[in-house]
């Protein structure tokens, strides 16, 4: 397809707009690619619904979507204290943060950024003592652990709370639009066990837990092909692999999971959630999170040993691998068509890389050989000063984060009914995510805030098509 337009340039950009017949060119409208829409190859889902992260892969057989529909109810039920009647579902905490996974991951989706005051929805706040390892994870603090926990059965102390303030950040485009930025400020109030002044922070909202099994299915070799620790092709992009403890192997692997690729694995990530968000016990983490001198938690009682069974386990284990993708949506509009255009140009897709395939997964065989395109190299990157937590966690140091997977970002309004993005929820918009970019994702951020409004919207219809 050809248009007629007149070119003018800003930076290194060039734009659109309606011309005469004097100054009239001709350009191209960006190719739409047969096929783009497929993020998982044939096993992604057509949905717009308030439900489009929730569906599984299709062609499961009766006994897969079965273990599938189990699966979805642990995800989403809430579990109770001990001792209970419902036997299959208490053990909750004595110290917690949520009582189900949908609390965190609503319809499978994100959590919300931290309101001073309520529960928390998604929210919690990492800490840990410094420490100059790059081969153990965090060291735990005295009193409490990794994890605050703001929430905690009858007579038991929950361990602290958390607040947060906002700074207002103003900036503005090269064509002159201003904007704003919140900045959050948080503050630990009401500790319990001891003084958490000095500690390392580092505060965290639920991620989507769509795609998660396509991950899984990645051969290594197909994460590390991205690495660049030393950005020999001088392209100012230097991901890394994190190198995390599996709890099963009892040896380092590559990270995969969480906002530091700090979990090597699915069924880790999933145990350690139960156990950290929930206080539920497994078979992977078998003692409740009451470190001294938490006696009354210690001495709470348990809802079984494990409180969580490796059958129940695995059927949570099971349904997040087969949670499907949503395909695209609008892929052939010029406005989607040049916002990819755009997108690429300015190299976002550095990080945000497509085209992967899975390899060998006896765990469910129908993931194999599925060319994905989840817009994540899942590599660790620095994002510069603005986003740091400065909290490191095994390889990870304080300004480095791992890539955020972009499938289904353009549905998370209509999931979630929220639109907060980045790893605690400041960035209230698309836009303003992209705004906080810094680091290696600086240039990329400065030629977005270059480009014209028209062009900006295009970037925008893009992502939002993913």
């Amino acid at each position: 397809m050809r248009q007629k337009i007149i070119l003018f340039s800003l930076g290194t950009f060039l734009f659109f707009s309606s011309c005469s017949k004097d100054d009239e060119v001709y350009v191209d409208i960006p190719t739409y690619e047969v096929g783009e829409e497929f993020l998982t190859g044939n096993l992604g889902v057509f949905s717009t619904s308030g439900n489009a992260f929730g569906f599984e892969i299709p062609n499961l057989s009766f006994q897969e979507q079965a273990k599938f529909a189990s699966g979805n109810s642990l995800f989403n039920q809430s579990w109770v204290s001990a001792p209970a009647s419902t036997t299959a579902r208490d053990g909750l905490g004595p110290t917690f943060n949520a009582r189900a996974c949908a609390n965190c991951h609503f319809k499978d989706g994100r959590g919300r950024p931290l309101v001073t005051g309520e529960n928390s929805g998604g929210f919690l706040m990492r800490v840990s003592l410094p420490t100059t390892s790059t081969t153990e994870a965090p060291i735990a603090v005295p009193g409490y652990g990794t994890q605050i926990q703001d929430r905690s059965n009858p007579t038991i102390p929950f361990e602290a709370k958390v607040e947060v303030t906002y700074q207002t950040i103003t900036g503005a485009y090269a064509d002159g639009t201003s904007y704003e930025l919140q900045k959050p400020i948080y503050t630990i109030t009401n500790e319990q066990f001891g003084s958490l002044a000095n500690v390392q922070t580092s505060p965290r909202v639920g991620q989507q837990t769509i795609g998660l099994g396509f991950v899984s299915a990645l051969p290594t070799s197909e994460i590390l092909q991205f690495e660049d620790e030393f950005d020999m092709d001088s392209d100012g992009i230097s991901g890394r692999a994190n190198y995390v403890f599996n709890e099963e192997t009892q040896q380092l692997e590559v990270g995969r999971y969480g906002w530091k690729a700090n979990t090597p694995t699915l069924k880790q990530q999933i145990a350690g959630a139960f156990h950290g968000d929930m206080g539920l016990t497994t078979s992977m983490f078998s003692e409740n999170d009451c470190p001294l001198p938490q006696l009354d938690c210690q001495n709470a009682p348990n809802g079984g040993d494990p409180e969580v069974t490796d059958v129940q386990l695995d059927r949570v284990l099971f349904y997040q691998t087969t949670l499907s993708v949503p395909n695209r949506r609008n892929v052939q509009e010029e406005s989607v068509l040049r916002g990819k255009e755009l997108f690429n140009t300015m190299n976002c897709i550095g990080c945000h890389q497509i085209n992967q395939t899975t390899g060998s997964f006896s765990y469910l065989p129908a993931l194999e050989n599925i060319t994905i395109k989840p817009y994540s190299d899942f590599l660790l990157h620095d994002m510069g000063d603005d986003l740091a937590d400065n909290r490191s966690d095994f390889k990870a140091n304080g300004n480095e984060w791992r890539t955020q997977p972009l499938w289904g970002l353009g549905l998370i309004s209509t999931v979630n009914n929220h639109t907060f993005l980045l790893h605690d929820g400041r960035a209230r918009n698309i836009e303003e995510a992209i705004l906080w970019h810094g680091g290696e994702a600086a240039n990329s951020k400065d030629q977005f805030i270059n480009l014209s409004a028209a062009a900006r919207q295009q970037v925008l219809d893009f992502l939002n098509s993913l």
